[in-house]
């Protein structure tokens, strides 16, 4: 994708973005011009572009086509989980709840908890960045607002640092308002 959108690119660049080694890529561009999938023009590291070819650019469309199924396939396991695990805690009779990080994780976790009939009260996030945006209809807020959200839980949408953000989230909530990370529901 770099050499396609950059042809300029150095393959220093490319291999801080792949990361790998100079080494390597320079052993993936010769293999990559052997299998004639690009071309490489000029004369030194400052003046080279890379050029994918017809062949290359198919295998590229190929690759993206392939790489866009298999994301897919695990959002929709990914999904399936979840809304697996939110189920069981419905079932054990929690109705509305908060959801602690506005991130792509935080997105499946909204769908599911729609699918289940959990009504999501709030949407929290500790990075100032990204309070008062939009999320899913609800505004995001600082932790702070957890204090005052009638929930009966707050679902650490987050996989990593669930144990810290947990004890975070309790300095907010009632003691009686259960925190549920995603790898305990």
């Amino acid at each position: 994708m770099s050499i396609h959108n950059f042809p300029e690119i150095s393959q220093r660049k490319v291999g801080e973005i792949a990361r790998l080694s100079s080494s390597m890529v320079n052993n993936y561009v010769k293999e990559l011009q052997k299998q004639e999938l690009i071309t490489v023009t000029g004369n030194t590291n400052r003046t080279c572009e890379y050029h994918l070819t017809a062949k290359g650019r198919d295998e590229l469309l190929s690759l993206l086509i392939s790489y866009s199924a298999e994301i897919i396939r695990l959002y929709g396991e990914a999904k399936e989980e979840i809304v697996r695990r939110l189920r069981q805690i419905r079932e054990d009779g929690v109705r509305r709840v908060a959801l602690f990080g506005a991130s792509s994780t935080a997105e499946v976790v909204a769908v599911g908890v729609n699918e289940v009939g959990l009504n999501v009260v709030g949407v929290v996030d500790s990075d100032p960045k990204k309070q008062r945006k939009r999320f899913g209809g609800l505004v995001i807020q600082p932790p702070e607002a957890l204090r005052d959200m009638d929930v009966d839980a707050v679902v650490v949408t987050s996989f990593g640092r669930q144990e810290e953000i947990h004890d975070f989230i309790r300095r907010f909530v009632d003691p009686k308002i259960r925190v549920l990370k995603l790898s305990n529901l």
